[in-house]
């Protein structure tokens, strides 16, 4: 054999060489990765090869599977009242794939997380009957706030402070993942309109687009005021020029009503009558360090708060900022941005004498006996600030709701402490702005804390605010949650 030929053959026993190990990689190792690929077809019809398992809410499942003869498909996902649980479930689609609980919890719905498995069935591959996943959303609370959305583009959200199981996640517009959950061209087209502009009315408005918070902030400037040893008593003055001329600007901050007692108000007048001067002078008395820190603690700019859905984060500026900047954050305005879960854990947080429960809207995941797989029920406490604290900002918020601009809050038979706001909206204020109210309830042993904001109505501009719009939503799940 001369040399030419020898090298050939080397050269060629190398390739394939080359390919063997090649093969046993992608079978070995990469297997798996692709065998769950969402692109891979043989995964997707495989899940719908028999019923799903089910997302359930107050002990009745809101999903289900429906037999179909759609190609290689044998089943399809159903939902019950699918518009009114979309903002929890998700969706599940043959073609377009899926979302939220649908998403996180694949596995254990379609029957294919080894958590399910026997030993018989991971010998022979075999997949098994699909598991649950169990909601702490109450159907009551859910409905309350839903119904109470009707006309108006918003959303709310709803926590038991003690334990903090999420009893609501409303959002309106919805829309019924029932739609595009087959493979038909009907589904195809109303994928095409549901996903118009970056999907946006499938956007969860309660977890993922945070918005300026506006006054209901300043209970987060005034637990740092309190906490920072400011001022002992929410009944002392505070030391606040108004007019007040934002520093280092020639700038005058308005407060929403020229007659009112803003000028050296107490902590608890200010927060009854939304004094801007007073808020904003805090927040620069304090300095953004201290601002900064406060916020944080509630949970503001956390990049993996999932509940176990992953929510957008909420925002306190990091980047250094001017005075008069600071001073605006203590208003809610600036760059603070949050979400009605955000503000709905800093009223929790309060109502818990100053401990915040990580919130959750899953209670367990079962297999299909019911033996948990995952339990959420013992969840992580953080301690924001101290009780003495909280119960102070619990007095001023009672007086919001009693004598200032959260009357429409009001719980027959409950004790109600809230927080009313109106934020700035587009270059300029050239938007309607944003009606929060960020609130919490208590009788009879059961607490809820619920933040809701409107973004579009047809209320007249002027009308606009949060005692007005987002208020009576609030009150409406309130009422639900303590039963009354």
């Amino acid at each position: 054999m001369n040399k030419t030929i020898r090298r050939a053959s080397v050269f060629c026993l190398l390739l394939v060489l080359a390919l063997l190990v090649r093969v046993t990689w992608v079978q070995a190792y990469q297997g798996q990765a692709l065998a769950d690929d969402e692109n891979n077809t043989r995964t997707t019809i495989a899940r719908y090869s028999g019923p799903l398992g089910n997302i359930i809410v107050g002990g009745k499942a809101v999903t289900g599977s429906k037999k179909v003869d759609q190609g290689n498909y044998a089943y399809m996902r159903t939902y019950t009242d699918g518009p009114l649980y979309a903002p929890v479930t998700g969706y599940s689609s043959q073609v377009f794939g899926k979302n939220q609980l649908e998403k996180l919890y694949e596995k254990v719905l379609d029957g294919s997380d080894n958590r399910l498995k026997d030993p018989l069935d991971v010998l022979t591959g075999k997949r098994s009957d699909p598991g649950n996943v169990l909601t702490t959303i109450d159907p009551a609370v859910q409905k309350a706030g839903y119904e109470a959305l009707k006309g108006k583009t918003g959303a709310a959200v709803a926590i038991d402070p003690a334990t903090g199981a999420v009893l609501g996640i409303v959002v309106n517009p919805s829309y019924d993942p029932g739609r595009i959950s087959g493979g038909t061209k009907k589904d195809g087209k109303a994928w095409k309109e549901l996903s118009a502009e970056n999907g946006k009315a499938m956007l969860n408005l309660a977890l993922r687009q945070p918005v300026a918070p506006g006054s209901t902030f300043k209970l987060v400037t005034m637990a740092a005021a309190l906490e920072e040893g400011l001022y002992d008593s929410i009944d002392e003055p505070t030391d606040s020029p108004d007019p007040y001329t934002l520093p280092g600007t020639r700038y005058v901050l308005k407060n929403e009503s020229a007659s009112a007692p803003c000028k050296n108000a107490s902590l608890r007048t200010a927060l009854r009558y939304s004094c801007n001067n007073v808020f904003a002078h805090l927040a620069y008395k304090l300095g953004q360090d201290k601002m900064l820190d406060m916020a944080q603690k509630f949970g503001f700019n956390d990049e993996k708060q999932d509940i176990p859905v992953r929510a957008t984060a909420s925002n306190y500026p990091r980047k250094k900022m001017s005075p008069d900047q600071v001073a605006q954050t203590g208003i809610g305005q600036f760059d603070v941005t949050a979400t009605p879960l955000q503000m709905a854990m800093v009223s929790a947080a309060i109502e818990n004498g100053g401990k915040l429960v990580a919130p959750h809207m899953v209670s367990e995941v079962t297999d299909a006996n019911g033996n948990v797989l995952e339990s959420f029920k013992d969840a992580e406490s953080t301690e924001i600030m101290s009780e003495d604290t909280a119960s102070k900002i619990r007095d001023a918020m009672r007086t919001v709701v009693e004598e200032g601009g959260g009357g429409t809050a009001k719980v027959s038979g409950a004790e109600v402490g809230g927080k009313t706001g109106t934020a700035q909206r587009g270059v300029n204020n050239s938007l309607n702005p944003y009606a929060w109210f960020t609130s919490y309830g208590k009788a009879g042993g059961k607490q809820v804390a619920v933040a809701a904001v409107i973004e579009n109505s047809d209320t007249d501009r002027s009308e606009i605010a949060g005692g007005k719009l987002a208020a009576p939503v609030a009150q409406k799940m309130m009422a639900a949650a303590l039963g009354k």
